[in-house]
C-alpha cells in the first residue's frame, strides 16, 4: 500500500451513487469505506451506534477522533463519505490535509434531485433487486430544486478553491464512472491500491433507470422552470446496461472472400452463415471463426480490401427470438439455469419442461410480454442475472464491437437481400440467394403481436430504435 495517503474522503451527495461506489471500494483488500462517518443524525449508517469504540457523543466532542480511530484499527487504508451537510468541523481537519485523498462524486443535479424526491417518498434508499423496486412520481417544486442546487455548487466551490489554494488535486468521478471496472480500478491505483477488479459488485442495482419524463408528473412544467435550454439533458435515455467486450471470437470470415461478419446475437445468424459460405461455393461449416485479436489482425493484412458487416433486427423480432430459443425452449441450446430462476423468482408462466400441443396463443402472449417486462430491469441492471448477448441492446453490442473493429456496413434484417448484394459487389462477387429456415416456435410472432407487445419492447430498447431509425414492427 502507498504512504502517500494517510486515510481518504468521498466527496458526496445523496442519490449521487454513493453507496454503489462504497460497495465497490470495499472489494479491494486494501481499502475500507466506513460509510457516512460524519452524518449528524448517526454514526457512519443507521442504528449504528459507535465505531471502533468512538459513538456520536464522543464524535461531536472530537470529530478527528473518529479519523484517527479509523486509522489505528483499519488494516490498510480507510475512509469516509462526506456529503455538504454533514459535520463542517471535519472540513477543516480535511481539507487542507494533503495526507487526505480526495475522491469527488458528482451527477446530474436534477437527476439526484429527483430520485432523492423518490427515496424520501418511498422509504427506499437501497436495492439489491428489481422484484423489491419500489416507485413513484413526484412533483417537480422549482424553488426547493433551486435551493438544493445552490447548496451543491457552493459546496463544489468550495473544495475546488480549497485544493486550488493547498495545491492539491482529486480524483473525479461522474456517477456514470462509477459503473465501470476500469475507473474503479483507477481509483484504488490512486489510493495507493494495487489489486485490480475484474468486475463491479452485484450487490446493489439501480433503483430508477426510467427516464425523468416517467418519474415526474408535472414534468412540462419541469422543463419551463429549467430554461429552454437542455442545461440538464433532460431528453437522454438512462442507459445502465452492462459494457460488453469486442467479442472478438464470435467474429466469422468467409471461405475464402475478403469478407467479415461481426454478428449481434439473436440476429439472423443461420441465413446470414448460409450466405457467405455460398459466396465461395462450400457449406457453413467451411467459415471461419474462433479467431484473436492477434490474428483477425492477421487475417486483414492477408486480405486486402476486405469488407466487415454486421445485421440488426428488429427490437421485438430478436426479443421473440430469444424468448422461444434461450427461455421458453427447455431442450438443446437453451439457458436451462436462467430459465428455472425466470420461472421460480421472476414467477414467468412457463411450463417446467418443453411446452406441448396445449400451449395456446393466449399463453405464449402472456409469457412473452413477462419476458419482456424482465429484461426491462435486466438491462437497467437490477437483476442478479447476467445481460446476454441474446438480449442485449444491439447498440451496446456494436458500441463493444468498436472496441476492436467497427462494422463498414449495418444492414437492416428487413432490407438484408439488399445490403448483402451491396457488400458482394463491393468485394467484386455475385450475391447468392438467401436461404429461408423454419425456426420451429410453437407459436409465431405474427400470431400475438399486437400494440401492447410494441410498446413493451419499445420501452426497452428505446436506445435501438433511436439508434437504429426503427419503427413499428407491423
Amino acid at each position: 500500500m502507498s504512504q502517500d495517503f494517510d486515510f481518504f474522503v468521498v466527496f458526496a451527495e445523496m442519490r449521487t451513487g454513493s453507496n454503489f461506489l462504497e460497495t465497490n471500494i470495499n472489494e479491494f483488500p486494501g481499502l475500507a469505506c466506513y460509510g457516512e462517518a460524519f452524518n449528524p443524525h448517526f454514526i457512519c449508517y443507521p442504528n449504528r451506534t459507535d465505531l471502533f469504540g468512538v459513538t456520536q457523543a464522543m464524535r461531536e466532542g472530537d470529530p478527528a477522533s473518529l479519523i484517527d480511530a479509523m486509522r489505528k484499527n483499519t488494516d490498510g487504508l480507510p475512509g469516509f463519505r462526506f456529503f455538504h451537510n454533514h459535520d463542517g468541523r471535519v472540513l477543516e481537519h480535511v481539507l487542507p490535509n494533503p495526507r487526505c485523498a480526495k475522491i469527488i462524486l458528482t451527477r446530474n443535479p436534477v437527476e439526484s434531485y429527483v430520485s432523492w424526491k423518490i427515496a424520501q417518498q418511498t422509504g427506499q434508499w437501497k436495492l439489491a433487486d428489481m422484484k423489491h423496486q419500489k416507485s413513484a412520481q413526484i412533483m417537480f417544486d422549482a424553488d426547493e430544486f433551486d435551493r438544493h442546487l445552490t447548496a451543491l455548487q457552493a459546496f463544489q466551490v468550495q473544495l475546488l478553491n480549497t485544493l486550488q489554494i493547498t495545491g492539491q488535486t482529486a480524483f473525479y468521478l461522474a456517477y456514470e464512472d462509477v459503473q465501470d471496472v476500469n475507473v474503479m480500478n483507477g481509483l484504488a491505483g490512486f489510493l495507493g491500491e494495487t489489486t485490480q477488479l475484474d468486475s463491479l459488485s452485484k450487490k446493489l442495482k439501480k433503483q430508477n433507470p426510467a427516464p425523468l419524463s416517467e418519474k415526474v408528473k408535472n414534468f412540462d412544467e419541469m422543463q419551463l422552470a429549467l430554461g429552454k435550454t437542455d442545461h440538464f439533458d433532460l431528453s437522454r435515455t438512462p442507459n445502465f446496461e452492462t459494457r460488453r467486450g469486442p467479442q472478438v471470437p464470435s467474429f466469422l470470415t468467409a471461405a475464402e472472400a475478403p469478407l467479415m461478419y461481426l454478428p449481434v446475437r439473436g440476429g439472423p445468424d443461420r441465413k446470414v452463415k448460409a450466405w457467405m459460405a455460398a459466396l465461395d461455393g462450400v457449406k457453413p461449416g467451411a467459415l471461419q471463426g474462433n479467431f484473436n485479436q492477434k490474428s483477425l489482425r492477421q487475417w486483414k493484412r492477408q486480405h486486402n480490401g476486405h469488407r466487415s458487416f454486421t445485421v440488426v433486427q428488429h427490437p421485438v423480432e430478436r426479443a421473440h427470438v430469444a424468448f422461444c430459443e434461450k427461455i421458453l425452449n427447455a431442450g438443446k441450446g437453451s439457458f436451462k439455469e436462467i430459465r428455472n430462476t425466470l420461472r421460480r423468482v421472476y414467477k414467468l408462466p412457463i411450463p417446467v419442461g418443453e411446452v406441448d400441443a396445449s400451449w395456446d396463443r393466449r399463453q405464449h402472449r402472456e409469457a412473452f410480454l413477462a419476458f419482456i417486462a424482465f429484461l426491462k430491469g435486466n438491462l437497467n441492471n437490477q437483476t442478479g442475472i447476467r445481460v446476454d448477448g441474446f438480449w442485449a441492446s444491439q447498440a451496446q453490442c456494436l458500441q463493444g464491437f468498436a472496441q476492436f473493429a467497427l462494422p463498414d456496413v449495418t444492414i437492416r434484417a428487413d432490407r438484408m437481400e439488399n445490403g448483402l448484394a451491396y457488400l458482394a459487389s463491393e468485394i467484386g462477387y455475385e450475391s447468392p440467394a438467401l436461404v429461408e429456415f423454419d425456426n420451429g416456435y410453437p407459436i409465431q410472432l405474427v400470431d400475438i403481436y399486437d400494440d401492447a407487445i410494441e410498446a413493451a419492447v419499445r420501452d426497452v430498447y428505446q436506445r435501438d430504435y433511436m439508434t437504429f431509425g426503427f419503427g413499428s414492427w407491423a
